[in-house]
């Protein structure tokens, strides 16, 4: 069974984890689409009320992780936050890890207050784009600059 632990970004774990996320993300960026820019998170953004940080464990080993975070809106705008930095390890895909996790962090955006949940991705990532439709997400105009996402999405809350 899943278990989802709150840790600061700073953690060893949510470290190591974050470190194997951008590391695959650049072995495996489509060469056609230029360099992979690694951003590393915010710790601030990811800190009650502005947001949180998850790792997935399993018997207390964190085999994934994410975070959601509020995005800056105008005040008549609904409160949006983003879902940052999923990732499950190759030896947990597959299992509903991924999904669970994802409903976590849309479950604990929603308790901060959340009417809006978005994300980018990369079309290359096609398991995860398809997490993420079959999630409830649509796509949706970009809302950022990321040079490493090709599709943005969002739902309601």
């Amino acid at each position: 069974m899943v278990e989802f632990v709150e840790v600061p970004v700073a953690d060893a774990r949510a470290q190591r984890l974050l470190a194997e996320y951008f590391a695959h993300r650049a072995a495996s960026f489509p060469p056609a689409q230029g360099e992979y820019t690694v951003t590393m998170p915010d710790p601030v953004r990811f800190e009650p009320p502005n947001g949180v940080f998850l790792l997935a464990t399993d018997q207390d080993e964190a085999f994934g992780c994410g975070g959601v975070r509020r995005l800056h809106t105008g005040p008549d705008a609904p409160i949006r936050f983003e879902v940052k930095h999923l990732w499950v390890q190759p030896h947990a895909r597959r299992t509903g890890a991924g999904r669970a996790l994802l409903a976590e962090l849309e479950r604990r955006a929603i308790t901060l207050g959340a009417h809006e949940i978005v994300l980018d991705t990369n079309a290359s990532l096609t398991a995860a784009g398809s997490l993420y439709r079959t999630s409830g997400y649509g796509e949706i105009p970009p809302y950022n600059d990321n040079p490493n996402a090709t599709h943005w999405f969002g739902k309601r809350a």
